[in-house]
């Protein structure tokens, strides 16, 4: 509605100023379809047969790649791995050198209080590698949870990830499990040459020592999986079951 208002002119005359008020433009909601969640990806069987599909989580699998945090959580994790093995003696842990070698003064020669100071042959080692020193880095849980999801969207963007309905061996006989990565040749055929890194659901006996006389191919716990061994083979086996799994432990 327009309003009045008085006000006074130059002159000093009271004249009518009129303020028209504009009324807010009211935008079309714009018409959005239901949003489609997760990613649409085959599931084989054993023998390396598509028998169907499934949605991969976009909580897991739909994240964008992060690299400078990847790289910080892998660093991390081989830092807080590493052994510290180098250890030299300083003068005070080698053996001997208690007693002084010549008198103070009257020999002519340099004075010493022990055969084991760093000068002599024998003696400690200054500023030598020694066990005391700590390489371990501190990385918040959620940075490395981040960091693992984004790796596992890596793999799925990828495509170097593979989905198995199930995974069962009869027994442990390695012939067995180089029948089943046969059939896995047939999705991707330098998976015996770049290797793979298969995730289990619980733990399976058969397959873990099936696998161990493999070159290249490694097993893992679900509940043990990070960045370093996933980022170490290029596929990542995983069944169906175990999709789930992962949401449940690592997507809060």
């Amino acid at each position: 509605m327009p309003t009045s208002k008085k006000t006074k002119s130059a002159s000093g005359e009271k004249t009518t100023a009129t303020k028209i008020k504009k009324e807010p433009i009211k935008k079309e909601k714009e018409l959005v379809g239901p949003k489609e969640e997760g990613l649409q990806y085959a599931i084989y069987d054993q023998e390396g047969q598509e028998i169907g599909k499934m949605q991969l989580p976009d909580g897991i699998f739909g994240l964008k790649r992060s690299k400078s945090l990847i790289h910080q959580v892998a660093v991390a994790q081989m830092a807080n791995a590493r052994q510290v093995l180098a250890h030299t003696k300083d003068r005070s842990e080698v053996r001997g050198g208690g007693k002084k070698p010549w008198r103070q003064k009257g020999t002519g020669r340099a004075r010493h209080g022990s055969t084991r100071s760093p000068l002599w042959r024998g003696g400690g080692v200054t500023f030598g590698p020694t066990k005391e020193r700590n390489f371990s880095k501190k990385i918040n849980k959620k940075m490395r949870r981040k960091a693992l999801l984004a790796v596992l969207s890596g793999k799925a963007r990828d495509n170097e990830l593979i989905v198995l309905d199930k995974l069962q061996l009869s027994s442990s006989k390695t012939k067995e499990m180089i029948r089943v990565v046969g059939g896995l040749t047939k999705i991707k055929e330098d998976i015996i040459r770049r290797g793979a890194l298969i995730a289990l659901i619980e733990k399976d006996n058969n397959v873990i020592r099936a696998v161990k006389n493999i070159s290249k191919f490694e097993t893992i716990g679900i509940g043990s999986l990070n960045v370093v061994d996933i980022l170490k083979r290029k596929y990542f086996v995983v069944t169906k079951d175990a999709v789930g799994k992962i949401k449940e432990l690592f997507v809060k």
